[in-house]
């Protein structure tokens, strides 16, 4: 039986988080476990008058080039995924995988390689994003290995995604719209803060924000979404940050990390488990070890830890900090081929400060914030 919330989550996709418009090149990218809401997009961007242009994946192709192809095959780019990024005016991507850890046995230095190389796409697509010139969102459809990581059935795991995307709501983007305003509110009151300090088990950490731009992410460019995010000062981060939730990443899985920083730079790291891999993240390139983003996750019907950022570093009570590159619209100006975002739960035994001033405790902003 065909599930009603596959085609109300291609509904928000296209009608409220890209806003296709008749004319659109609309790239869609995704596997084929994702044929469900594949179709359904692919029929909404059609009736908005979009034009979709559709690109499936097939498991094992990254796993085959990072194991098997030369230095210059991992740093070729394709001149087609190029020429979307500059001539797409919408981008859609569907996390969809059939094995989560597929990248486990390829050493981290080829996986920098290639990440490096396509550091290219990547920042043209934001910098076209920050412009104004392209619309792109990234969502999940569920499947098994996504609900295994979750530690749920595959049924229970689809409940947790829709009902974390609101779609499980009678007006789904009626109800985005009214927490974007929430999360605009926010964001404007922190934009008048200079420095922010976490406090809790294991971190002290100060960052820098005078002059920065706080971002509410309101179901746009994520879904689900929920966070206030910005790019703290490049050279005013200090202190300690001990991450609570193991960080999966290209295929890896790192626990217990812990970062000391010094004049925004992280000058001391180590992890329980993965610590080469971080190692070779943080000496990817000169910004790796720089702090691209800062952000406070606050949607509150996401309240599991699944292995999954699109929606950990989304959870209600947390922080997350990201290493490596900035997003332009924040203001933000490190440059890295790296982003990788790591996770604080804060729910408990913690305070936030801004200003000097306490404005957050176990998870919450204080009554009169915002």
């Amino acid at each position: 039986m065909a599930d009603s919330r596959v085609d109300r989550l291609a509904a928000v996709l296209v009608d409220y988080s890209t806003a296709v418009k008749p004319g659109d090149l609309v790239a869609i990218e995704s596997t084929p476990l994702a044929a469900p809401l594949v179709r359904a997009l692919y029929e909404r961007v059609l009736a908005a008058g979009g034009h979709p242009d559709v690109r499936i994946a097939i498991d094992g192709l990254s796993e085959a080039l990072l194991k098997e192809g030369d230095d210059a095959q991992l740093e070729w780019l394709s001149p087609a995924r190029l020429e979307e990024a500059e001539r797409a005016d919408v981008r859609m991507y569907l996390e969809s995988e059939l094995n989560t850890r597929t990248l486990s046995g390829v050493h981290p230095a080829r996986q920098a390689i290639a990440s490096r190389a396509r550091q290219r796409i990547g920042d043209r697509v934001l910098e076209r994003a920050a412009n104004g010139d392209l619309r792109w969102t990234v969502t999940l459809f569920p499947t098994n290995a996504s609900a295994q990581d979750a530690e749920m059935s595959l049924a229970e795991y689809e409940d947790f995604v829709y009902r974390a995307a609101l779609v499980d709501r009678e007006d789904p983007v009626g109800e985005w719209r009214s927490f974007g305003e929430r999360l605009g509110r926010l964001a404007e009151w922190l934009g008048g803060k200079g420095e922010i300090r976490i406090v809790a088990e294991g971190t002290d950490l100060t960052l820098g924000v005078g002059g920065r731009t706080w971002v509410p992410s309101n179901g746009k460019e994520n879904l689900p979404d929920g966070e206030v995010f910005t790019g703290p000062l490049e050279t005013e981060v200090e202190g300690e940050i001990a991450i609570t939730f193991p960080a999966a990443f290209q295929g890896r899985l790192v626990e217990g990390i812990r970062l000391r920083f010094e004049g925004g730079e992280v000058v001391e790291a180590s992890a329980r488990k993965g610590q080469p891999f971080l190692e070779e993240m943080l000496a990817m390139d000169a910004g790796a070890r720089r702090a691209g983003e800062f952000a406070f996750g606050l949607n509150e019907s996401i309240q599991n830890y699944t292995l999954n950022t699109l929606f950990d570093e989304k959870m209600g009570g947390t922080v997350h900090l990201a290493l490596g590159k900035s997003y332009p619209e924040t203001g933000g100006v490190n440059v890295s081929a790296l982003h990788w975002d790591l996770v604080c739960d804060l729910r408990a035994g913690s305070e936030v400060y801004a200003d000097g001033e306490v404005v957050y405790r176990d998870g919450r902003f204080l009554d009169g914030v915002a």
